[in-house]
């Protein structure tokens, strides 16, 4: 059996009892950073009898085989992470997803977890959420990827670096604009854990005047459909991106109206001034 266990994301007291259990009993443990999780058996208090094997996002594919293996011939495979659960920008997908293919038995042992944590620090939205990882690390590449979530109405979760944080929030603001709501979590769970509410100007302003250390999470509040402000130019553009699409423009009228929540008269005058302005045109 394939046993995927979250820990603590830095308390030792979110430890669950099954955690412990797990650790006590098990022969093969696949582990992050071995010092770490000896460190966690120590706040612990517990002591553990099984083989550790280094399991981190280096060696992830390589060690497949050797811990599959383990676990067809009888063993159980407990794993753990550095902090939080399995899979979860973290390894553990990968062979979560060749233990389904041998049809070995997953179990998961629920714990903390940096996503769900940050989303309900920050006071945002809980009831629809999107996580994404890590932002990435250029400037070029980041800007495309949140224009990709320009128009993402669930409230949006990453990760981020802290010698990154400040110019990640630069691009965000940039992207999603001053005055989007995001919260900076900050040593989640920890002595020094620390929450910066606010909108994006706010935050970046805190970044660019704090010292940022420990590990962040970044939380920005979704796109609201009603803010968005249409004007006339954008109203012509889609109503020609609806007709060369092959729609006729009263229908194309009525999609762009459908599509915008802008009133189909509005956009029915859009066109007509995208009329005149054509005949106008030498």
């Amino acid at each position: 059996m394939l046993i995927l266990a979250a820990t603590p994301l830095g308390n030792p007291g979110d430890a669950s009892t099954n955690l412990r259990e797990a650790i006590l009993s098990a022969k093969y443990i696949a582990a992050e950073d071995s010092r770490k999780f000896s460190r966690l058996c120590a706040d612990l208090g517990i002591t553990y009898d099984a083989k550790i094997i280094s399991f981190f996002e280096g060696n992830e594919i390589e060690r497949l085989d050797e811990l599959v293996k383990i676990m067809e011939s009888g063993s159980d495979l407990l794993v753990v992470t550095d902090a939080g659960a399995p899979g979860i920008s973290d390894p553990g997908y990968r062979l979560a997803r060749a233990a389904v293919e041998k049809n070995i038995r997953i179990k998961v042992l629920p714990g903390p977890s940096a996503v769900t944590t940050a989303l309900l620090l920050s006071g945002l939205p809980s009831d629809r959420f999107s996580f994404d990882g890590f932002a990435p690390r250029t400037s070029g590449a980041r800007t495309t990827w949140f224009e990709k979530m320009a128009t993402e109405e669930r409230t949006m979760i990453f990760f981020e670096a802290p010698h990154r944080l400040l110019e990640c929030l630069a691009d965000a603001k940039e992207v999603f604009g001053p005055n989007r709501l995001g919260a900076i979590c900050r040593e989640m769970t920890k002595t020094y854990e620390e929450v910066i509410r606010g909108d994006l100007e706010t935050l970046h302003n805190w970044a660019d005047k704090s010292e940022i250390l420990g590990e962040i999470t970044l939380v920005i509040a979704g796109f609201d459909p009603d803010s968005r402000v249409f004007t006339t130019d954008d109203l012509i553009s889609e109503v020609l991106k609806q007709e060369a699409a092959g729609i006729s423009r009263k229908e194309a009228i009525t999609e762009v109206a459908k599509i915008t929540g802008v009133a189909k008269r509005e956009v029915f005058d859009a066109m007509v001034t995208h009329k005149s302005q054509d005949r106008l045109t030498p």
